[in-house]
């Protein structure tokens, strides 16, 4: 076996969690809250892992824990928006990522195209249909169609190293 194939191996292993949460820590991501509606009930959960995909046709992507107990509710619905928050909004980051409970509780929300949540000051958000849903190791990878956006001008929340921040000034060209 080559040193390439061990240290790949080695990431399988219970050091392999730890060094691969260590090296991925490292990559700025932004922080969303993506909701739904089941049976008109506002439904969501915090997610880190969301990426545009493509502009034509205009598709995103996100990955949902396959542990999540909102992400099935969500996709029964056929339908959801992804909320991008500002920094300011790590209180709902977190009530967003905890499982269980009334999540909307004292949240106000408007509603997207779709009729999926859309939260209040959130700095941006993507309505979608959704596509399609991979299985993806211990998430499923999400791909929805984007219906409508909206956004507003203001610094968003990200996540870092285990923790939430804000971002500085700009890098320069």
């Amino acid at each position: 076996m080559s040193r390439r194939d061990a240290e790949l191996v080695a990431l399988d292993g219970p050091h392999g969690v730890a060094r691969l949460k260590g090296v991925m820590g490292r990559f700025v991501t932004g922080v969303t809250v993506v909701t739904a509606l089941e049976d008109g009930v506002p439904v969501g959960f915090t997610c880190q892992s969301f990426v545009p995909l493509s502009l034509s046709p205009p598709l995103v992507a996100l990955a949902s824990a396959k542990t999540s107990t909102s992400w099935p509710r969500m996709a029964a619905s056929g339908s959801f928006c992804v909320n991008v928050l500002g920094r300011d909004q790590v209180d709902l980051a977190e009530a967003f990522a905890v499982s269980g409970g009334d999540k909307f509780a004292g949240v106000a929300w408007g509603r997207a195209a779709t009729g999926a949540p859309v939260l209040e000051g959130a700095v941006a958000y993507v309505d979608c249909s959704l596509v399609v849903a991979h299985d993806a190791g211990d998430h499923e990878l999400v791909v929805g169609r984007v219906v409508d956006t909206g956004w507003r001008e203001a610094p968003p929340l990200v996540y870092y190293r285990g923790r939430y921040t804000g971002l500085g000034e700009h890098a320069a060209p």
